[in-house]
């Protein structure tokens, strides 16, 4: 069943039809995107949101991130933050590949219609001129048909007319005569014109129109298709991201199973514990019996405390809480101090007259506060020393030990370099085409002399954790230095020179490139290279080899041009990385 058949007498059942089917995708285009405009107003509001709650670059908050639960939150921000991404990635798909494509469909498809539709018309135009013309010939034919038979009737009767002459019978007859002929080519143009109309009649209804009609018909099914398409989009595109989404939400439920109060509790101890000693109890003073003694450092000392060690004022008690609290001034105080008394056995002096314990009160009185200040009042921010003894003892032990490491690592950095350094340059000097080895020297001394600063770094920091109670067994690095000429200097644990050329026991002194491959067990490849060209490895520690030749990887190259490889056979050594092709095992 088609249009074309069915429906040939409903044309303008089809016009509003087709109309009406653009009108709804036309409809679905806008609210798409009025959903896309919704997507991407809510992912900016939750990516505002996740940017007003997460940590500022250096602000307090990021430094509570080493807490279990403020890094949780953290990273439930994070994946707040994913989880935006994701919405505006349904709100592109959905513009790009919906609202785009249909709008764009859909303007192909309203000319489509409008030409199907204009041929229509065309053809409709055709038949009326068609039927016009008809019309016009049947008429011409009626009237010149209605001559001809008055004239016929005019003839007929003058010649029965006894008073008519003969001419005007002849006259008549002639005239007769015309009108007929003129009234059968009226017949024959009608008749032509008649079959005229009857055949593009017949064309318009079984052959242009149903044509027409099944094109609009064939527009209208694929609208349908392609608006089917796009309902199944709007699902498919959500579904696309519900793997990414669950991802995101997973990755909030692992934040809150990640918390973990113990260690946020250990955390606090380890970033704020002090290391002092809890202050001591104090002890009485019979100032009934001291006024005539002088004080010793046994007797009413101040407690071995936070001040104590920080330097503060000693003359003022600890106080565990920084609230001000409003205490009435006592006479006797523990911190203050007599006066000096007299000589033994002498005179009193004139100013105790008569009674010199009230005279010591009043003076205590007069030298001590109306308010004993809060332990926050008595810190004062110390000057930051290279030493970190501004800092209690155990998080000094801290900082210096974390000094210490950051120190390590930048010296077996310089190490390793000034390594590959004196092997280039032992290349060069065996195999001068490879390079020049005087370009090298600057590099070499600079390396020794970071070296060096970093050694007496290290020996300072190291003296200071001694000094601070640390644990004293900081590893020590050694290697290589390499002089102006690029000759093996060896060095003792402490960072001197030392005198004899044998290497300590204790320290893993490389002073041929051999000795590494002896001392130590066949490390497991970590790869294969082919050789791209012939190396001689004459120098020490290299290998040879010839183009094409495999070799397995021991060492991947650390950034000085070499890598370590081994023979079927066993034979290990060094080769330039440039004249290898690399297959690193995944």
């Amino acid at each position: 069943m088609d249009w074309g058949t069915d429906l040939w007498d409903q044309y303008d059942v089809i016009e509003k039809h087709t109309q009406s089917g653009l009108d709804l995708m036309e409809k679905y285009v806008k609210f798409v995107k009025e959903r896309t405009e919704i997507e991407m107003n809510y992912a900016k509001q939750l990516r505002n949101l996740t940017k007003k709650y997460s940590p500022k670059r250096g602000s307090k908050e990021e430094q509570e991130c080493r807490f279990t639960n403020h890094q949780s939150f953290f990273d439930i921000l994070n994946e707040m933050n994913d989880y935006a991404g994701q919405r505006e990635l349904v709100a592109e798909n959905m513009m790009m590949n919906i609202c785009i494509e249909l709008t764009k469909y859909l303007q192909e498809l309203k000319q489509e219609r409008k030409m199907h539709l204009s041929e229509a018309k065309k053809a409709q135009q055709s038949l009326e001129s068609t039927y016009k013309q008809l019309d016009s010939s049947k008429k011409r034919f009626e009237r010149e048909w209605r001559e001809a038979e008055k004239a016929a009737q005019y003839a007929e009767k003058t010649d029965q007319d006894i008073n008519a002459t003969k001419a005007d019978v002849e006259k008549a007859k002639q005239q007769a005569h015309v009108r007929s002929h003129v009234a059968e080519e009226c017949k024959n143009d009608y008749a032509a014109q008649l079959q005229k109309y009857n055949k593009e009649q017949s064309q318009f209804y079984f052959s242009d129109m149903p044509l027409i009609f099944n094109k609009l018909q064939d527009l209208d099914e694929r609208r349908i298709q392609k608006l089917a398409c796009g309902y199944v989009l709007f699902a498919d595109i959500e579904k696309h991201v519900v793997p990414i989404i669950g991802k995101c939400l997973d990755g909030i439920s692992r934040a809150g199973v990640s918390v973990k109060e113990r260690n946020d509790s250990m955390a606090v101890i380890e970033q704020h514990k002090s290391g002092f000693d809890r202050p001591s109890d104090l002890e009485f003073e019979d100032y009934s019996q001291g006024i005539n003694r002088a004080s010793s450092d046994t007797s009413l000392g101040t407690p071995k405390g936070p001040l104590d060690l920080l330097g503060k004022n000693k003359s003022k008690p600890f106080w565990l809480f920084s609230k001000k609290s409003k205490l009435s001034s006592s006479p006797l105080t523990p911190f203050s101090t007599p006066p000096a008394p007299s000589p033994a056995n002498g005179p009193p002096s004139p100013k105790f007259g008569r009674d010199p314990l009230s005279y010591c009160l009043k003076e205590i009185n007069k030298t001590v506060k109306p308010r004993i200040s809060s332990f926050r009042t008595l810190r004062r921010t110390p000057p930051v020393t290279e030493d970190f003894a501004h800092l209690p003892p155990e998080q000094r032990r801290k900082r210096l030990q974390q000094k210490i490491d950051e120190l390590g690592k930048e010296l077996q950095k310089e190490m390793d370099q000034s390594e590959g350094l004196g092997k280039m340059k032992d290349v060069y000097e065996k195999n001068p085409q490879m390079g020049d080895p005087a370009c090298l020297s600057p590099q070499i001394n600079q390396t020794a002399q970071n070296i060096e600063r970093l050694r007496g770094e290290l020996n300072k920091y190291e003296s200071w954790l001694a000094e601070a109670g640390g644990r004293g067994d900081t590893l020590r690095y050694s290697t290589h230095s390499f002089d102006n000429n690029g000759a093996h200097e060896p060095y003792s644990p402490d960072g001197a020179h030392s005198d004899e050329g044998t290497p300590d026991t204790s320290q893993a002194i490389y002073a041929e490139f051999d000795d590494d491959f002896e001392d130590e067990e066949l490390a497991a490849p970590i790869g294969h290279c082919t050789a791209l060209y012939n190396f001689p490895g004459s120098s020490e520690g290299t290998i040879s080899m010839q183009e094409g030749e495999v070799l397995a990887v021991v060492e991947e190259d650390k950034g000085d041009g070499w890598t370590r490889v081994r023979r079927a056979n066993g034979d290990e050594g060094y080769i330039p990385t440039s004249y290898a092709s690399m297959t690193l095992n995944k």
